[in-house]
């Protein structure tokens, strides 16, 4: 089983680059589900949850003014 990440932990530069492979990912779904059938039907939904949680994340540090995380 996979460990669970804890976006809380990570640093904005790490959230920042989390986020923007994800998006990355999630939009190469798109453009191949438009082509054939995929092999993992539920990974743009899976993708999708990954995105807002870190922006959940960086919009919570937003808000509360926490620039990086000390761990």
């Amino acid at each position: 089983m996979k460990k669970k990440i804890n976006y809380t932990e990570m640093k904005e530069s790490e959230l920042m680059a989390t986020l923007a492979s994800a998006r990355e990912e999630l939009r190469a779904h798109r453009f191949a589900a438009a082509g054939a059938r995929a092999k993992d039907t539920s990974a743009p939904a899976k993708l999708r949850a990954t995105v807002a949680r870190v922006m959940t994340e960086l919009g919570r540090r937003t808000r509360e003014g926490v620039t990086e995380v000390t761990a």
